[in-house]
């Protein structure tokens, strides 16, 4: 078949009413799964286009769980595919693996799953392609215990992730590798963070009168897991700022920075604001600086602050890039400073299995070349006396022990102290040489992949 034809269809069938019901949303999923795939796209950026069906939640659920397994489905389906990928337009190749997805992982079933793709390729522009999806697919339902059996020979095409980052968790975690790995195919934990102000005994019995059933963790305090994911609409005291969504590794951050009142602090790299609120929440009696590169993103800083109240006189935001040395040269020294510094996020891939396929082996040293600029730039406004933390969603030493002993070693002012002792690790935490290192593991009670050090500036320098 003619790869050009198959990409020429009237985009009328777009719209055409006879599609199955279904077909449409998977068609949107394929095209979030090929923006990611072959357009290098973010699954949140390539995502937005189905912010506004009234099925986004299918298709988020679908593109991402496809996304989740990429790796393992496309090396299944190639062996039945009589022409080199490269040979399939981009769109196609994704259909096949969402298709692939479906029969697999969803619980329709398979010929239904199959029907649906043909309607989905009509959808998509590919109506003349349609034999060749349906032929490829239903050879997968007949031969797929086989076909996935011998693509599961390779450790990394079982797991679904890259093979430089699998020879990479094994050569650091070693044993452990194995569990960060199933945990970062499983479907994350709805972990929130509750204010302050809010008893967490309190909001269980909140969510429990609303049908919802949660748990409490031992450590971070206020961190608290839900047994099954709702749309944060349905959340007691969303609106009002008492509970947020947060990671409980990502809530360690403010706890660490210890923020006293009348402190000035800085948080660089804010956003979307979840870490500045929790400081903010826990001592409301500072002044904080929240700064950020991205105008879009830091736009979701100011609506944090404002969901939870923050007063406009003690929050602040401002558009800078904390690896130019002359960034913040108009403000005054800073008492604390959160460096949660930009990372390859493969801490993280269990809520964004986009990851896997975005990022590449050089990306770490890529990364942690532009830490080491932000983090001594940041360093340079802290006050004697005063500590930095430094954190990562990575699981990457090379992002995260490595920098940190690099900028030791360059800097003898900064002094590393050591995680409080009246902070409870989490299940799984690991004390490096310079810093802990949280791996997510399989259940609902793990952390993601967070690093973090504390660094102080001695009061002489």
């Amino acid at each position: 078949m003619n790869a050009d034809a198959e990409v020429m269809e009237s985009q009328s069938a777009k719209g055409d009413s006879r599609l199955a019901p279904g077909a449409a949303t998977l068609a949107a999923a394929v095209e979030a799964v090929s923006a990611v795939a072959h357009s290098g796209r973010s699954a949140d950026f390539a995502l937005q286009a189905a912010d506004e069906r009234g099925d986004r939640a299918a298709v988020r659920a679908i593109a991402l769980g496809t996304l989740r397994w990429y790796l393992r489905l496309a090396p299944a389906l190639s062996s039945i595919v009589d022409r080199p990928a490269e040979d399939i337009p981009p769109l196609l190749r994704s259909l096949l693996v969402t298709a692939a997805h479906q029969i697999e992982y969803s619980r329709s079933a398979p010929e239904v799953s199959v029907h649906l793709a043909v309607d989905a390729a009509r959808a998509l522009g590919l109506g003349r392609a349609t034999g060749f999806v349906n032929a490829v697919l239903r050879r997968f339902v007949r031969e797929r215990d086989d076909l996935l059996e011998r693509a599961d020979r390779d450790l990394a095409t079982r797991v679904a992730h890259p093979k430089w980052f699998v020879d990479r968790l094994e050569s650091v975690y070693r044993d452990r590798a194995s569990s960060i790995l199933a945990a970062n195919n499983e479907h994350p934990p709805m972990t929130l963070r509750v204010a302050p102000s809010t008893a967490v005994a309190d909001y269980l019995a909140e969510l429990a009168a609303a049908g919802r059933e949660a748990f409490a963790l031992e450590t971070p305090p206020g961190a608290v897991v839900l047994t099954q994911s709702i749309p944060v609409a349905g959340l007691p005291g969303f609106a009002e700022g008492r509970v947020s969504v947060q990671d409980a590794g990502a809530q360690f951050a403010a706890w660490l920075l210890d923020v006293q009142p009348g402190h000035r602090v800085l948080d660089a790299c804010a956003a979307p604001g979840g870490k500045s609120a929790h400081i903010l929440q826990r001592q409301p009696k500072i002044e904080l600086l929240a700064v950020d590169d991205d105008a879009a993103r830091l736009a979701l800083v100011s609506s944090t602050f404002e969901r939870i109240g923050a007063s406009p006189s003690r929050a602040r935001t401002r558009l800078a890039d904390l690896a130019d040395p002359e960034a913040l040269s108009d403000e005054l020294h800073f008492d604390r400073i959160l460096v949660d510094a930009p990372c390859s996020a493969t801490g993280v891939i269990r809520r964004h299995p986009d990851i896997k396929l975005l990022r590449r082996t050089e990306d770490g040293a890529r990364f942690a070349a532009l830490q080491k600029r932000i983090l001594g730039h940041c360093f340079s406004k802290l006050i004697p006396g005063g500590k930095l933390v430094y954190a990562t969603c990575s699981v990457l030493p090379e992002e995260n022990e490595a920098v940190v002993k690099a900028f030791l070693a360059a800097t003898p002012e900064a002094k590393v102290v050591p995680w409080p002792e009246d902070i409870v690790l989490p299940p799984g935490a690991l004390r490096r040489e310079v810093g802990v290192q949280l791996i997510p593991a399989p259940g609902q009670a793990s952390t993601d992949g967070f690093y973090y050090a504390c660094l102080v500036r001695d009061r002489g320098a």
